[in-house]
């Protein structure tokens, strides 16, 4: 049985909450997880990896169990998340290592790694986009808010915010809605629920134009350094499209493109392989 610690360690006054499984001799996988999910996510994977690997799920600022300060006290931005998990991982000790980026986690893992290309051991890309040419028509809500942060456009994206827009989220494009389990979505929707998560979201969605501001640093980034890579991705997303995916050869020829028959939460329906594909591509690397 793999012992998983569960510990939630203060970060400049910020308290993030995080999972850590496996020996800290082996190399090192930084889980970061997307929208609007939690380390939870990594529920199985851990598992699957801890005998390899030794593995670290943060709970970024205002999701799962870390810290939801209210908007007086933290500004809800994809640097200030970046810059809180970069400190996190100085906080925790860890000096070089691999990322796992979903969603979310993408910008945010992108961001450490061109501020310390030194410490980045490897990247593994589920569904984390760094390509224009992944993006879906179902990012057109959000831009019209990058492009008009109006009331009435804020006020358009609280849709993404139901409860019925996160299990849509879990279940598009996977095949067999039955090997979805309700915990996961159950669970994000809970903390979506709290006092002050909307207004959080609500602010990420507006700034995620930062995000595709910065996919010419982060390209550079990969032609330059050449890090090892893997990319398992849901090619049903209906956000992330596989081009995104392919497009990470342009600047990473060696990159490892694996596509599987399922939606934006790969791991919920192909943990198995994913964890198979990490293991192949990533065991030794130090």
């Amino acid at each position: 049985m793999t012992k998983v610690h569960y510990r939630k360690v203060d970060v400049d006054g910020l308290g993030v909450y995080y999972r850590e499984a496996g020996d800290r001799k082996n190399p090192t996988l930084l889980l970061l997880h997307g929208f609007p999910s939690s380390g939870h996510m990594f529920r199985d994977l851990i598992p699957a990896l801890a005998a390899d690997f030794h593995l670290v799920a943060p709970d970024l600022p205002g999701f799962g169990q870390t810290d939801l300060p209210p908007r007086s006290a933290f500004s809800y931005s994809f640097d200030n998340v970046a810059k809180v998990i970069d400190r996190f991982t100085e906080v925790i000790g860890l000096k070089r290592f691999a990322i796992y980026v979903f969603d979310y986690g993408a910008p945010t893992g992108f961001r450490l790694a061109i501020w310390h290309p030194d410490r980045i051991t490897g990247i593994i890309s589920q569904n984390g986009n760094a390509y224009e040419v992944g993006l879906s028509e179902g990012w057109n809500p959000i831009r019209a808010y990058w492009n008009d942060p109006s009331p009435a456009n804020r006020d358009a994206l609280r849709s993404f915010l139901q409860p019925e827009a996160t299990v849509w989220q879990y279940t598009h494009g996977v095949t067999d809605t039955t090997l979805i389990s309700p915990d996961g979505y159950s669970l994000d929707n809970h903390y979506l629920a709290r006092e002050g998560a909307t207004d959080a979201q609500l602010d990420l969605f507006g700034d995620y134009k930062s995000n595709v501001a910065l996919y010419p640093e982060f390209q550079a980034y990969f032609r330059k350094h050449q890090p090892k890579f893997l990319a398992v991705w849901g090619k049903n997303d209906p956000f992330f499209l596989p081009p995104g995916a392919e497009a990470f050869k342009r600047d990473i020829p060696s990159a490892d493109i694996r596509f599987f028959d399922t939606g934006h939460f790969a791991l919920e329906t192909h943990c198995e392989e994913i964890a198979a594909a990490i293991k192949d591509v990533f065991s030794g690397v130090e």
